[in-house]
């Protein structure tokens, strides 16, 4: 295994389909000989030539028009916007044509299109390149959304929506471009639809996405100090949607926690609980809790981002005063 970071991991999986597949293309602004805004995409033009790795003019609705159509008729584009905000310039096209050709033409057009996005806070870009959007893509029947939070998981589920027939929506984290992790040698396909266990544990289950897992692992390790063991669960995707991992682990648990970057309104975290509501409801011991960002624009000030986004500190605060108050 090779250490490499998120940020590399990105160029790693494309690459590693650029090279299995001829059909494989990328298009997006400044991604070619500036190797993209974050750095994600280096090297690839060099090493595929200007014909499948495309710069395009600042139009986000140019970009998935064309990969649209190229998607139509037999590439596999890899298509990027470069913040996730800008999906709002686009989201006719996404909504409405992207995400229901296949199903309009009954799977006579298919379209294997993944559209890269760097997503997410933290950095302090301020209220117009620091949204987490993942769930706005997870309301859209259609579409397919993946927000990995390691190395490993960029390569291995970058593989598998490229190889996917249906558009997905890629959601890479800008808070987590520098962290390392070791990604396996030779090909890495991962499973889209699939959770992972980041860390077991007994007393409730955690359940997290994209940077806030981290973050989940290392508010559980200051509770594991106090005799409490959480189990955290990263989602990976949220459509398709684990729920089966989720709710096995809220029977071994009993309780159960989510941690959401986006807003708290109609976030990712409101479905999990629903479902958990229906079909583990017999299973809890306690409330289900959400710990969210507040429905307000995130801040450039680096004091009040800080304080909106869910912090190690109050992660671990709203577990252990949860538990203790229904034990």
């Amino acid at each position: 295994m090779a250490e490499v970071t998120y940020r590399q991991a990105v160029a790693r999986g494309i690459a590693q389909e650029m090279e299995r597949d001829a059909s494989v293309v990328m298009l997006g602004e400044d991604i070619g000989a500036a190797g993209g805004v974050f750095k994600t995409t280096e090297g690839l033009l060099d090493r595929f030539g200007p014909e499948r790795v495309r710069d395009t003019p600042i139009s986000e609705q140019a970009i998935i028009g064309a990969a649209m159509g190229a998607a139509m008729t037999g590439l596999r584009p890899v298509a990027e916007l470069m913040f996730s905000d800008f999906f709002g310039v686009a989201w006719d096209m996404v909504a409405n044509q992207v995400a229901k050709m296949r199903y309009m033409t009954d799977g006579q057009v298919a379209l294997p299109l993944v559209i890269r996005t760097a997503n997410g806070g933290g950095l302090r870009f301020g209220a117009q390149h620091s949204q987490s959007v993942e769930n706005w893509a997870m309301a859209i029947p259609g579409l397919k959304v993946v927000a990995p939070s390691t190395p490993a998981d960029v390569v291995g589920l970058m593989a598998a929506a490229i190889r996917d027939p249906d558009p997905v929506v890629f959601c890479e984290h800008k808070a987590l471009l520098a962290d390392k992790g070791e990604v396996p040698d030779g090909e890495h396909v991962d499973e889209l639809g699939r959770a992972r266990v980041a860390r077991t544990g007994t007393d409730a289950t955690v359940v997290a996405l994209a940077a806030m897992v981290p973050r989940a692992v290392e508010a559980a390790e200051r509770l594991a100090e106090d005799g409490i063991e959480l189990e955290v669960i990263d989602l990976r995707s949220l459509v398709p949607l684990d729920v089966s991992t989720v709710l096995e682990s809220v029977r071994r648990t009993t309780r159960l926690f989510t941690v959401e970057e986006n807003p708290r309104l109609c976030g990712w975290g409101a479905e999990i609980a629903s479902i958990v509501a229906e079909e583990g409801i017999y299973d809890l011991d306690g409330p289900i809790v959400r710990i969210t960002t507040p429905h307000i624009p995130l801040a450039a000030n680096p004091v009040l981002e800080d304080e909106q986004m869910p912090s190690v500190g109050r992660i671990a605060d709203t577990v252990h005063r949860t538990l203790r108050a229904t034990a």
